[in-house]
């Protein structure tokens, strides 16, 4: 078995990183459970899972970087990703919800028009 001494300087940052990836994403899900509305639901996840997951990958680079002696940047792709594509999906996802809640309303306007009309047509027969 193998064990990684690693340096002061990037055991710490990294842990603090990784401390606070942790309670940001735990937040952010907390968030996604206790808020009432879609709308409001979406906000937490996608902010906090995106800072979460920054630190988390900030961390492995510190680490990685301070294990192999030179600069480890692949991480900084799987950030890009992350950081283009969360909110991108979050949008996506309350665009359809506004559509659906708009498809509901005029359903429901609909339905009380008809049900109005037929009401005047009984009590004028």
């Amino acid at each position: 078995m193998t064990t990684f001494d690693y340096p002061l300087w990037a055991s710490v940052p990294a842990s603090i990183l990784l401390v606070v990836g942790g309670l940001v994403t735990v937040i952010g899900s907390i968030g996604l459970l206790r808020l009432p509305s879609f709308f409001m639901r979406m906000h937490g996840p996608s902010m906090g899972n995106t800072l979460g997951t920054g630190c988390v990958l900030i961390a492995s680079m510190i680490l990685s970087s301070a294990l192999l002696g030179r600069p480890v940047m692949h991480e900084i792709l799987i950030t890009v990703f992350i950081v283009t594509v969360s909110p991108v999906t979050a949008m996506i996802l309350m665009r359809a919800a506004i559509y659906r809640t708009r498809v509901n309303e005029e359903r429901r306007r609909r339905q009380e028009q008809l049900a109005q009309g037929e009401g005047s047509r009984a009590s004028d027969g």
